[in-house]
């Protein structure tokens, strides 16, 4: 059971339903170097055009057009001019939701993720956060739009895995997210486990002061 893929079901559903789900799923990405595979440890929920700290709060645009359906698709942006980060298209086609993935631990393909994160110390911090676990998995804007249920043969897939008890499952603001969103509690994460990344509030950027050029 384990290794058995997910549904496309399993992600058309209610993204505050699936991302909670999510934890303890094996996410596998297939590289040049070879297969890593991730056990998920954290997740955030956003909620579209209803979630003030959703890409799609505003509507459809050329970036976040795959998190608009169908389900079961990665949804891959950069951000801060360097990083990447994963997420997963749930719900129903045409209704944008997504689930950002935050942190996991690499159970198998160590040694390729080391090569492409070469200041973690442990590997405990090969996928702590999700610039981190985006280059961990050689995650680019290449990956946008892929069909995690593809089966066999496709750059990344999302098997079964083994889910952590639901007493096990904790939950609390999001990561960085400020205005209207700042309070939802729609971060996920296993208790007590050591590859989830600290929580860190929203810092709002200061303003310049002087005139417009």
């Amino acid at each position: 059971m384990a290794r058995t893929p997910l549904p496309r079901d399993f992600f058309d559903r209610s993204v505050l339903d699936v991302a909670p789900d999510l934890l303890g799923r094996t996410l596998v990405r297939l590289t040049e170097d070879g297969p890593i595979e991730l056990r998920l440890t954290e997740v955030e929920a956003y909620a579209g055009e209803i979630d003030p700290g959703s890409h799609a709060f505003r509507g459809r645009t050329a970036r976040n057009s795959v998190m608009f359906g169908p389900p079961g698709h990665s949804y891959v942006y950069f951000t801060y001019g360097m990083w990447h980060c994963l997420n997963l298209v749930c719900g129903p086609e045409g209704m944008a939701s997504g689930v950002l993935l935050r942190a996991g631990e690499i159970t198998v393909g160590a040694e390729a993720a080391r090569k492409r994160r070469l200041s973690a110390r442990h590997d405990r911090e090969l996928a702590k956060g999700p610039a981190r676990l985006a280059t961990a998995l050689d995650v680019d804007r290449r990956l946008d739009g892929t069909d995690t249920i593809a089966g066999a043969g496709g750059a990344l897939s999302v098997l079964h895995g083994t889910p952590p008890p639901r007493d096990q499952v904790c939950s609390g603001p999001r990561t960085g997210v400020g205005g209207d969103g700042a309070h939802q509690p729609w971060r996920f994460w296993i208790d007590g486990d050591p590859t989830v990344s600290p929580y860190r509030a929203h810092v709002p950027r200061r303003r310049r002061t002087g005139s417009a050029t």
